[in-house]
């Protein structure tokens, strides 16, 4: 293979699946979908001082519901949870561990308090994570992706590249699954109110 193959290749694997599969999907999301509770104390994105969870984690208006360690199983999480984790854990934490971006974490992060104010943040995160990809070019696929991934520090960022995309695919494929939920069982519940 010749040089700057296996870069492209990654990014694409991403790329393709968010402008092919995704990202159209998750247009016009509301508010309600964003919030909405499917099951019994789920976990979400809420005004502050308004969850129960053990941990609050979030530096505006709005907190994320987490617990450590995690209760099992743990709660049912909603589509502003998923996204939060999205966002902040798998896209902020690491485009400024790796690529420049102010440093955040969940403690730290000021969630959104509007489906599409997360969607932009969504958006905005994964610009930067893909941009940064590219910026590492071959050789920066092989580096060690060093003290910010913890006990994985020694594996090569190609791993960690790898790794979030899995972790995109997988948790906005639930997003969208859970719209699905959202439409169907709405519609369902207003028929039988007719």
């Amino acid at each position: 293979m010749t040089d700057r193959t296996w870069n492209p290749l990654l990014r694409d694997q991403l790329a393709w699946h968010w402008t092919n599969q995704l990202r159209e999907r998750l247009d016009g999301l509301t508010d309600d979908e964003y919030f909405w509770e499917p099951a019994p104390g789920c976990w979400s994105v809420r005004p502050r001082g308004t969850g129960t969870a053990p941990v609050r984690a979030g530096s505006g208006a709005m907190t994320i519901d987490f617990a450590m360690p995690q209760p099992d199983p743990p709660p049912f999480t909603t589509i502003a949870w998923r996204l939060g984790h999205v966002i902040v854990g798998v896209l902020a934490a690491r485009n400024a561990a790796h690529f420049g971006r102010t440093p955040t974490d969940y403690q730290s992060f000021d969630y959104a308090a509007t489906a599409a104010e997360a969607l932009a943040q969504l958006d905005t995160e994964y610009a930067t994570w893909l941009a940064g990809v590219e910026s590492l070019g071959e050789t920066g696929l092989a580096r060690p992706c060093g003290e910010a991934e913890g006990p994985y520090a020694d594996r090569p960022l190609a791993a960690l590249v790898l790794h979030v995309n899995r972790e995109l695919i997988h948790h906005l494929a639930e997003v969208c699954l859970l719209r699905d939920l959202h439409l169907h069982t709405r519609q369902q519940t207003r028929q039988e109110a007719s």
